[in-house]
């Protein structure tokens, strides 16, 4: 079953590719039915279109116009049949199984859009939401907290960048640098919501860590903003596959 369900996330990772691509971009996810090259247009035969297996077998470029095939697309597929996976081993083909492949598949549409873009749609997020007020076992007063929560952070590091962090950089961008995008807040809300206030720390906690180094980086090359999303996911992610082994 573990095999079944890697095969099934890697298709599910190739379709979360396609709309990684054409959601931000307001290309339609019905025409052209079938995929092509961001960069010839040319379309990609179903043979050119299998997870994992076609990338290396193309060497990662186009077999048209030779342009290279971002890595991500890989680490996409790979990432979504590896979730399929651990959420499987974690509990069993269940509603609750079901609920959550939807919901981290989603987040990890969420993330790339954000770590690509530097921004998410607004309809995503409140796909992402609904999706999460239907989990099993939901904390839908610890969600509203936390969403509360990361306002309030979002307004004190904010004044952090904005000040400190631009006296000591002189990075004029940092004068109107926001700590966080709109699209954190709602992830702060199904942290909360699906582990609770001291799991939901737990979690953030790890994105926070995680992000700085990243961060860090960004500062030194003047890049000073960093998509939080992928490391919030990541902090939900490990926190949620955890609980019950601690």
């Amino acid at each position: 079953m573990e095999i079944s369900f890697f095969l099934i996330g890697l298709i599910f990772g190739s379709f979360a590719n396609m709309l990684i691509h054409r959601l931000p971009n307001n290309i339609s996810c019905f025409n052209p039915t079938r995929s092509i090259c961001p960069n010839c247009k040319s379309t990609i035969s179903w043979y050119e279109n299998i997870p994992l297996l076609s990338y290396i077998w193309l060497k990662a470029t186009c077999s048209k116009c030779k342009k290279s095939i971002s890595i991500s697309y890989f680490l996409v597929e790979l990432l979504c049949g590896l979730v399929f996976v651990f959420l499987y081993i974690k509990l069993g083909l269940t509603f609750e199984f079901l609920s959550f492949v939807v919901l981290f598949w989603l987040l990890i549409i969420l993330s790339v859009i954000d770590i690509n873009h530097k921004a998410v749609p607004d309809y995503l997020l409140i796909v992402v939401l609904i999706v999460a007020f239907f989990l099993p076992n939901f904390y839908y007063v610890e969600a509203l907290s936390f969403a509360g929560g990361g306002f309030l952070l979002e307004i004190f590091v904010t004044f952090y960048i904005q000040n400190i962090k631009y006296k000591i950089t002189k990075n004029s961008e940092l004068k109107s640098a926001k700590a966080m995008g709109e699209g954190d807040i709602p992830v702060f809300a199904i942290i909360g919501g699906v582990l609770g206030v001291g799991l939901g720390i737990v979690a953030i906690t790890i994105g926070t860590l995680v992000a700085l180094i990243p961060s860090i980086v960004g500062t030194l090359k003047n890049q000073p903003q960093i998509p939080f999303i992928p490391y919030l996911s990541l902090g939900l992610f490990l926190t949620y596959m955890w609980n019950g082994l601690l």
